[in-house]
This record gives structure tokens, C-alpha cells and sequence, in this order.
């Protein structure tokens, strides 16, 4: 590995993380109002919603709702919904479209 590699990289990662480590050392030493907790609280659905959507409904910068996809999420939104997990909602549905793709 040359030395330009090694701070490029270097430099990377520490710019990657000040965003992430930043916001928990200044809000670890601010209290926060009960509203203010709350709303930190839809950030993560958020940003998940906005995934989903972007991944589920646009193909090529244009309204394109993908077939496939949407038959998967529906499974994977239920999974999500009754067990809470992040983890079962992806596993979920992974399989659905390995076995949508396979069944084609």
C-alpha cells in the first residue's frame, strides 16, 4: 500500500466519521425537551421511508414502480411491522425476491 493510499484513506474515514460522532458528543452533554426526543425519534422511519420509496417506485429519474420489488416489500413491511426487527424485514424479503427471480 503506497503512502498517498494510506492518508487518502485515512482522511476518508475521518471524514466519515466527525458526521456520525459529532452529533452523539454535543446531544450526550445537551437535555433535550421530551418533543425534541420525539421528533429525533422519526428520523430513523424517515430516512427508511425515503429509501423505500426512491428504491421501490423510481427506476432512471422517472416514476417507475418495479413489480417485483413491491411484491417483496409487501411481506418484508409486515415482517417488519409485527416482529420489530430490521433484520427479519431485510431477510424477509431477500428470500421473496430470490424466489420472484427464480420463478421467472
Amino acid at each position: 500500500m503506497s503512502e498517498a493510499f494510506f492518508w487518502m484513506l485515512l482522511g476518508a474515514s475521518v471524514v466519515t466519521l466527525i458526521p456520525r460522532i459529532l452529533p452523539f458528543i454535543v446531544l450526550s452533554k445537551i437535555h433535550l425537551p421530551d418533543w425534541g426526543m420525539r421528533w429525533l425519534g422519526y428520523i430513523p422511519v424517515a430516512v427508511m421511508a425515503a429509501l423505500l420509496g426512491q428504491s421501490l417506485l423510481v427506476a432512471d429519474g422517472r416514476f417507475a414502480p418495479q413489480p417485483e420489488e413491491l411484491l417483496a416489500a409487501v411481506p418484508a413491511l409486515l415482517a417488519a411491522y409485527f416482529t420489530r426487527s430490521l433484520l427479519a424485514a431485510v431477510l424477509v424479503g431477500m428470500m421473496v425476491i430470490i424466489v420472484l427471480r427464480n420463478l421467472a
